[in-house]
């Protein structure tokens, strides 16, 4: 029997995804998302951000690849893995994962009113979002 092992996740890509394609053909792409949690703390509002780094694989990753820029905003549904390993110096260190199994992308942010709309980013905003 399986454990349960999902995760649901929304937020904003930090930074642009990095990608490669794998000797034996496979894609995967490879980016962080920031979300972010809002609580009171006696009188104040306080924000705690963390990060999430997430891959993508195949088809999945390719689409997130063409798609995602920082900034853009995303909903990732899929599961935990957990790398372990040594280091150089014999100590065990290991790093938890999200493995996307579908990924929703936000719409993309509309430019200030006085600023001038770069055409691509314009093109890009009037479709509607994917979903994969």
């Amino acid at each position: 029997m399986n454990s349960l092992n999902s995760i649901l996740l929304e937020g904003n890509l930090v930074r642009d995804p990095e990608s490669k394609t794998l000797a034996t053909g496979s894609q995967v792409c490879n980016f962080t998302v920031a979300s972010d949690r809002f609580y009171r703390q006696n009188d104040n509002m306080e924000k705690e951000v963390s990060y999430f780094d997430v891959e993508a694989w195949s088809r999945l990753g390719l689409a997130c690849s063409q798609n995602l820029k920082k900034g853009r905003g995303v909903r990732v549904v899929g599961r935990l893995k957990q790398d372990r390993w040594m280091d150089g110096e014999g100590k065990t260190k290991s790093r938890v994962m999200i493995v996307a199994e579908h990924v929703e992308f936000k719409p993309m942010r509309q430019p200030a009113p006085d600023a001038k709309p770069e055409p691509a980013a314009t093109e890009a905003a009037e479709q509607a979002p994917p979903v994969f």
